[in-house]
C-alpha cells in the first residue's frame, strides 16, 4: 500500500522465454556476485548471449522511481504521529483540533482516496503517458500535496492536500514498478522489484522517525507532512535524467502510435545507457531486435494491438486477476492499514499514554518491519512464494486474535499488545507485504499486464481506503476487541484462499506461468 509493497513486479525487458540452465543452476543471490551471467533464449535455434551491465548504470534507474515507493511509505509512518499531534489541544497549533471520528478518518484516508482515483485515472492513459512522464507527474503531485498539507490553514485545505498527495501515490505505485522491471537486467529483476517494497518500509520508518522528533513541537504535524516535499523534488529531478523505458518505446511502435524505425533506434540508445554500454552497441541492438520480434508475435496485428479495455476480465487474464486481485484485497482487509496508520493510538491504549512514548515505540516497530522485509527478500527465491504466504498469514491470524484477547480480558498486560503488533508486522512483511505484489507482476499475461496491474493497484487502494476510513467508526460501534476478532476471521479466510487458489511460481519464467498455470 500506501504501504504497502507497496506497493511489485517482474516484467521482462526481453519477452523471450528465459530458462535456467541446469548445469549452472544455483540460488539467485549467487548470481548477484557476478557482473553478468549467461541468459539463454528458449526460442529454438537462437544463440545464447551475455546480458552484461554496469552496476553503476543500474542504481539510478532503480533509485529515483523507488523514491515514489518511499514517499508512499512515508505517508503511512508520518500519518501515525501526525494524527496524534493534530488532535492535541496543546500541540496542534490550530483552533480546529477537535476532530470527529469521521473527520479523523478523512484526514487519515484522504491520501488513499486520492490514490484510488489516481489508480482509476491511470488505467486508460498509462501507455499514452509512458513510465517517465507518469513518474514525473507523480513527483509533482507529491510535492504539491506535501506543501499544501504542511501550510493548510483549515481542515478543508488539509484534505485537498491529502488528496493531491494520494494522486501522486496512485501514479507512482503503478509507474515505479513498471519502469524498474522494464529497465533492469533480467537476472536481478526479482531482487530489485522486491527491494522496492524495502523502500516503502524505509519510508514508513522515516515517517516514524520524523514523527518522534516533532511530536512535542507546536504544529509538529505540519513538519511531519511537509517533509515529503523536498524528497518529491529530488525524485522529480532524478526521473528527468533517466532514459525512456525501451520496452515502452517498442510497445508504442508495435501499437502503431509511433514510427517503428525511429522508436527502435531510441530503444537501442536507451538500453545502451541503462546497461552502461557505448551508445548503439551491437549487444543492445540484438536484444532490442529479439524483444521486437517477441512483441510483434504477442500482440498480433496492429489493429488489435491495444486490446479491449475489458480484456482483463476474460480467459487467462481473469484467472490471473482473481489470484493477484485476491491477494492485494486480502492484504488490506485483514487490517493492515489500521495496524499501521493507528499504531500510535493502539500503543497509547496499551499503556504508552504519552504521545512521545507511542511514537518512539512506533519507530521500534518500523525497524522490526525493515528487518523482516530484508529476510523475505533474501528467502523468497529459496523457499518459494506460497510457503511464505502460508506461514506469514498464519502468524497474522494469531496476532489479530491476541489483539482481540488483549482488549477483551488481557488489558493488564500491555506487552501482549506490543508483542501482537510486532508479530503482525513481522508476519505481514514475510508474506502479504512483498509477495502479493511480486505475484501480481508475475501472474498477468504479457498482453494485459499493464491493465492488470492498474486494476490490482485500484483494488489495493480501494480496499485500503475503505478499511482505513472505517476503522474509527467500526471501533466505536463494535469495540476494539470485536473489530480485531473480525480482522482475524478475514485473515483465516485469506489463508484458505492461498491454500486453494494461489499457485507456486518459483523458478518459472513468465511464459511458463502463462502457459502452465493460466491456460
Amino acid at each position: 500500500m500506501a504501504s504497502t509493497r507497496p506497493l511489485i513486479n517482474d516484467f521482462k525487458l526481453s519477452s523471450l522465454s528465459l530458462h535456467r540452465i541446469p548445469s549452472i543452476h544455483r540460488p539467485h543471490r549467487t548470481h548477484l556476485s557476478n557482473p553478468s551471467y549467461l541468459v539463454k533464449a528458449s526460442a529454438a535455434g537462437e544463440e545464447a548471449y551475455q546480458d552484461e551491465f554496469s552496476w553503476s548504470s543500474v542504481i539510478l534507474p532503480f533509485l529515483f522511481p523507488a523514491l515514489g515507493g518511499l514517499l508512499f511509505g512515508y505517508d503511512i509512518g508520518a500519518t501515525s504521529g501526525a494524527t496524534l499531534s493534530l488532535q492535541s489541544p496543546e500541540l496542534s497549533g490550530t483552533t480546529w483540533f477537535n476532530l470527529s471520528a469521521v473527520q479523523l478518518g478523512l484526514v487519515v484516508s484522504g491520501s488513499l482516496y486520492g490514490a484510488l482515483f489516481g489508480s482509476i485515472l491511470v488505467y486508460p492513459i498509462a501507455d499514452f503517458l509512458g513510465r517517465n512522464r507518469e513518474l514525473l507527474v507523480a513527483a509533482l503531485l507529491y510535492f504539491l500535496g506535501g506543501s499544501i498539507t504542511a501550510y493548510a490553514p483549515s481542515l478543508n485545505v488539509l484534505l485537498i492536500g491529502r488528496v493531491l498527495y494520494g494522486l501522486g501515490i496512485g501514479l507512482a505505485m503503478h509507474g515505479a514498478p513498471l519502469y524498474i522491471a522494464e529497465t533492469c537486467p533480467s537476472q536481478i529483476r526479482g531482487t530489485l522489484v522486491s527491494l522496492k517494497e524495502l523502500f516503502i518500509v524505509l519510508g514508513i520508518l522515516l515517517g516514524y522517525f520524523v514523527g518522534s522528533f516533532q511530536i512535542d513541537a507546536i504544529g509538529g504535524w505540519r513538519y511531519m507532512f511537509g517533509f515529503s516535499a523536498p524528497v518529491a523534488l529530488l525524485m522529480g529531478l532524478g526521473v528527468l535524467g533517466l532514459p525512456q523505458s525501451p520496452r515502452w518505446l517498442l510497445l508504442r511502435a508495435v501499437q502503431g502510435k509511433a514510427s517503428l524505425q525511429e522508436y527502435k533506434e531510441k530503444a537501442i540508445v536507451a538500453l545502451s545507457k541503462l546497461r552502461g554500454r557505448p551508445a548503439g552497441d551491437k549487444v543492445s541492438e540484438k536484444q532490442i531486435e529479439d524483444t521486437l520480434v517477441s512483441l510483434k508475435s504477442a500482440y498480433g496485428n496492429e489493429q488489435e494491438s491495444e486490446g479491449s479495455i475489458f480484456e482483463v476480465f476474460q480467459g487467462p487474464s481473469l484467472k490471473a486477476f482473481v489470484i493477484g486481485g485476491g491477494l492485494v484485497l486480502f492484504q488490506q482487509i485483514t487490517g493492515q492499514p489500521s495496524v499501521l496508520y493507528y499504531a500510535g493510538q493502539i500503543l497509547q491504549t496499551a499503556g504508552f499514554s504519552a504521545a512521545a512514548d507511542a511514537t518512539r515505540v512506533s519507530v521500534v516497530i518500523g525497524v522490526f518491519k525493515l528487518l523482516m522485509t530484508s529476510i523475505a527478500i533474501l528467502k523468497v527465491d529459496d523457499l518459494g512464494r506460497k510457503p511464505l504466504l502460508i506461514g506469514g498469514i498464519s502468524g497474522i491470524t494469531l496476532s489479530l486474535l491476541l489483539l482481540s484477547a488483549y482488549y477483551k480480558f488481557l488489558g493488564g498486560f500491555p506487552l501482549i499488545a506490543v508483542g501482537a503488533l510486532l508479530l503482525y508486522v513481522g508476519c505481514y512483511q514475510i508474506s502479504f507485504g512483498p509477495i502479493s505484489w511480486l505475484m501480481v507482476s508475475e501472474i498477468f499475461p504479457l498482453r494485459t499486464r499493464g491493465k492488470g496491474i492498474s486494476l490490482a493497484v485500484l483494488t489495493n487502494f480501494g480496499s485500503n481506503a475503505l478499511v482505513t476510513f472505517a476503522f474509527s467508526p467500526l471501533k466505536e460501534l463494535l469495540g476494539a476487541e470485536n473489530l480485531f476478532l473480525l480482522f482475524g476471521a478475514i485473515a483465516f479466510l485469506s489463508l484458505a484462499f492461498v491454500l486453494l487458489y494461489v499457485p507456486e511460481t518459483k523458478g518459472l519464467s513468465l511464459e511458463e506461468i502463462e502457459n502452465k498455470i493460466l491456460k
